[in-house]
């Protein structure tokens, strides 16, 4: 039985904000109660509402804003012997670092944070820190790696009854069994992540569980309409939310469901879209899978056949430096697909 979900990293005076709270409030209420906390001299929650300002930064796409607040809530988690809080603060740099695409520093801060919050004895920051692990692994492509920790948060996670993290490790794996082709698995675990989250209200993870059961319903189905449908009601959630990131992660995967349907001018205009997000929030994974659908969509379209062959070369050779395997065999895949793997090496 799950409860409702709530923030953990939403602390000190800001407990009372919740999962679904505005980003734009959550920046605006946590910047207040910060300056409050520096004035009068309390590093702790200093550090603690400095943690809830650096994670709405991120998740609004503010790289440099983001970066400076978790140092700083760091400095003052250290300043007032907090372990807990130094942990937490790790846990939004190593997110921060994952999400900018330095992925040897997410490894090692996120790392950090969980020995951390072991010593400190927070069990709950231990479990976000291992669960950014995974999720860095797994974004890399490192899937028999992170596999086995992916359904090990996951029973931790139902053991608990902690909703959030139950479907956000659900996600996690059936986003490997999609991009397996294991599309029926996937499926069904996109489709528990997005029951548990409706039933405990985490708007977010329920909008991310409708972007997966739109992605499969696409590609293995060709229910365009359905797919369409799920990503306009998931598209909802994100602008009430203000979720930037996972707003032009939809529109990504509302190209891919155009591009799978032949409609490639539509699906050029939604991955150029996609792409100037990206770009906004420094994002270069989602700027990286974004430029490759607008290559292959522009290529059906016509577009000059040695400018198509230089981008994916071009993409292959960022992909191959930063790590990320899977996005790489797409783009190797691509090449191959419109006949320029060997024209890209001439």
């Amino acid at each position: 039985m799950y409860g409702k979900a709530f923030a953990p990293e939403y602390q000190g005076t800001l407990t009372t904000l919740s999962v679904n709270s505005s980003l734009v409030d959550v920046l605006s209420e946590g910047t207040e109660r910060l300056r409050e906390a520096e004035r009068s001299g309390r590093p702790d929650e200093a550090a603690r509402c400095g943690l809830a300002v650096a994670e709405a930064h991120r998740r609004l796409g503010q790289v440099r804003d983001a970066d400076r607040a978790w140092k700083a809530s760091y400095r003052s988690a250290r300043e007032a012997g907090d372990t807990a809080a130094m942990a937490w603060a790790l846990w939004s740099g190593g997110t921060l670092a994952r999400q900018r695409g330095a992925f040897p520093l997410a490894w090692r801060l996120l790392g950090l944070a969980a020995e951390l919050g072991e010593q400190g004895g927070d069990i709950v920051v231990r479990g976000y820190s291992l669960a950014g692990l995974a999720e860095t692994g797994r974004i890399q492509g490192d899937y028999e790696a992170v596999g086995r920790l992916h359904e090990q948060l996951l029973a931790e996670a139902r053991r608990r009854g902690e909703a959030r993290h139950t479907v956000w490790a659900l996600e996690g794996i059936a986003q490997m069994h999609r991009n397996t082709g294991e599309y029926d698995k996937a499926y069904t675990l996109f489709e528990e992540a997005a029951e548990i989250a409706e039933r405990a209200e985490d708007r977010r993870g329920h909008a991310w569980a409708l972007r997966g059961l739109a992605d499969v319903l696409s590609v293995r189905d060709k229910d365009t309409e359905r797919a369409l449908e799920l990503l306009a009601r998931a598209e909802v959630t994100c602008r009430a939310m203000n979720l930037s990131s996972a707003l032009a992660y939809n529109h990504k995967m509302r190209g891919n469901v155009f591009y799978r349907a032949g409609r490639y001018a539509e699906a050029r205009d939604l991955y150029e879209l996609a792409l100037e997000e990206f770009r906004a929030m420094s994002e270069p994974r989602g700027e990286a899978l974004a430029r490759l659908g607008l290559a292959k969509s522009q290529a059906h379209l016509g577009h000059d056949r040695a400018e198509t062959a230089a981008e994916l070369a071009d993409l292959a050779r960022v992909l191959e430096r930063s790590g990320l395997r899977h996005a790489r065999e797409m783009v190797a895949r691509t090449q191959a697909e419109f006949g320029l793997d060997a024209e890209a090496v001439r």
